[in-house]
């Protein structure tokens, strides 16, 4: 696999990455053997760079990866780990955020516990915790670098902005955001600016959730997937005009022959040589779609024609509803 670097003076990793949110059961029940069969795939396709989170299944994805190294020893050294906190719960019991320096270091140090590993690769911010100016989140996480905890630091949903502030305290590795052919925003700002310091833009959920396959999750199972149902992109009337739309885009797909999915991780590709989709799946079989797109080589012509069926702001529905868009940094 083509091989692509995780910050300016950090670790090659391939360039299509996992996204192991996919091992918690938000997007419906897993366990930990479907779990080991992605970690697997991942070694045999090359695939290297693994993203994790303490709040995935409140430890269940750290624990599936933990588990998996230790049955497998000499993989650690094979993946390149990053993991992210600050997501947490206030006294009422509501969603809040933490950069300080003493959270971070103890909700890493749960998390290695959980990994069985020493220290990660990579080790982010997942929200901005606006009690703490971007400088101080910097320093409070690269703290963590000098303790040998995590060998860089990343910062997750922040805006251009706030990445040059934190850069002038302490080197960041990484910004992550959703980025896809339905998510574009991070084309107004945050992809150039990451280009320009260096910094690898880790795109998540570069296949919309699904919407950017050949099958959709189906409208039966969103009932049971508490995320997506109160997702405006899944509520009706937007899901039945996203669908519609999304036609075209399979149909262009399949004429190319490939998958959608496919198709969607090579146009982030194909977006700069530091951009790190990490497409995530409970299923190896679609996971493989996904790894496909690093094969695509598309042209000019070819990246004109995805424009044409999928013009930019062409989804009906914002990417996040009220409550969900509580802690992402909005720049534009």
């Amino acid at each position: 696999m083509e091989q692509r670097r995780l910050g300016a003076n950090g670790p090659e990793v391939g360039a299509i990455g996992y996204g192991a949110m996919s091992f918690s059961d938000i997007y419906g029940a897993t366990d930990e053997a479907a779990s080991h069969r992605i970690m697997d795939a991942c070694r045999d396709w090359g695939v290297t760079h693994l993203d994790t989170a303490n709040i995935y299944g409140m430890g269940k994805s750290e624990t599936a990866i933990g588990t998996y190294l230790k049955a497998n020893p000499g993989a650690r050294d094979e993946f390149v780990i990053a993991t992210k906190a600050t997501i947490t719960t206030d006294e009422n019991g509501d969603r809040a955020f933490d950069n300080s320096a003493e959270h971070l270091e103890a909700e890493l140090d749960k998390s290695l516990q959980r990994m069985g590993v020493d220290c990660v690769d990579l080790f982010y911010a997942h929200r901005r915790d606006p009690r703490f100016t971007p400088e101080e989140t910097a320093s409070n996480l690269g703290r963590l670098v000098e303790k040998g905890k995590t060998r860089a630091i990343g910062l997750s949903e922040i805006a251009p902005a706030t990445l040059r502030r934190a850069m002038k305290a302490f080197p960041v590795a990484a910004v992550q955001s959703e980025y896809s052919l339905s998510t574009r925003a991070p084309d107004m700002g945050l992809v150039q600016t990451c280009a320009e310091l260096g910094v690898a833009m880790v795109a998540f959920s570069p296949v919309g959730r699904s919407l950017l396959t050949d099958a959709p999750i189906p409208r039966e199972r969103l009932k049971d997937i508490p995320f997506l149902a109160s997702n405006p992109r899944f509520m009706e009337p937007n899901l039945t005009e996203n669908l519609r739309i999304l036609e075209g885009f399979r149909a262009l797909a399949a004429e190319m022959g490939t998958s959608a999915a496919a198709l969607a991780n090579a146009w982030l590709l194909s977006k700069g040589d530091h951009v790190i989709p990490i497409p995530g799946s409970r299923s190896v079989e679609n996971f493989r779609e996904c790894v496909a797109g690093e094969k695509l080589a598309l042209s000019e012509g070819d990246l004109a024609r995805i424009e044409e069926v999928l013009p930019v702001g062409w989804a009906w529905g914002d990417r996040y509803s009220d409550v969900q868009w509580i802690g992402p940094e909005r720049y534009c």
